[in-house]
């Protein structure tokens, strides 16, 4: 099993802090994002969708979804469930998952994308060359700004995302709040459950553990 990653980049932050938080180690190589590697031939044998992080298996499988890595893992190393023990919390936590990356990583990825010279063309991410579509950036902007503030009234009522337990729903939340300021959008301090939250998130060992991975 080999993880191919860039652990800067959003979506490989998700399945690095998974990682961390089981304790569970892993190969891993650094696809180079800022080269354009995942564009490369030698990478397109690997991953034809062109995308970080993708998980090939002893026998040749690539996942290459976060959530469908992290299931994996899930299923591979169930100690220190990050998916949930029960019905309801799986249910919760998927539920929490989903509706961080569709209404708040999409909306991000929507205003950086499109207005950033760095995706001229590249408005997407993956193997095709889409072309930017700049009144898609305020849309953007707003619909991160609106998921804030979904996220601080259910903190309101939850220790974290989906419940009392620490789950992939706080690690895809977290990388979304850290995210936002790519885009030089942050949570008005008002706010306060998702401060909160984000304060006691920021802690957690393996968020450190991650820091240290991205600076060295």
């Amino acid at each position: 099993m080999k993880l191919f990653t860039f652990p800067t980049a959003p979506s490989p932050q998700r399945v690095h802090i998974f990682l961390l938080e089981k304790g569970v180690q892993i190969p891993f190589e650094f696809v180079d994002l800022q080269a354009k590697a995942q564009l490369s031939e030698a990478y397109r044998k690997i991953n034809p969708r062109c995308t970080v992080p993708a998980l090939v298996l002893e026998d040749g499988t690539v996942i290459s979804e976060v959530i469908s890595i992290c299931h994996y893992l899930e299923s591979t190393y169930p100690e220190i469930p990050l998916m949930g023990s029960n019905a309801k919390e799986r249910a919760l936590i998927s539920e929490w998952d989903h509706r961080t990356e569709l209404e708040s990583l999409l909306a991000i990825a929507d205003a950086l994308r499109n207005k950033s010279d760095a995706f001229q063309g590249r408005a997407l991410p993956g193997a095709l060359d889409v072309e930017q579509i700049p009144e898609l950036v305020p849309r953007g902007i707003a619909r991160i700004n609106g998921f804030f503030e979904i996220l601080n009234e259910q903190l309101g009522d939850n220790q974290y995302v989906a419940g009392s337990a620490f789950s992939m729903a706080d690690i895809t939340a977290f990388v979304s709040v850290n995210f936002s300021r790519w885009v030089k959008v942050q949570a008005p301090e008002e706010l306060i459950h998702l401060h909160r939250w984000h304060r006691d998130i920021s802690r957690r060992p393996s968020v450190a553990e991650h820091r240290k991975l991205c600076n060295g």
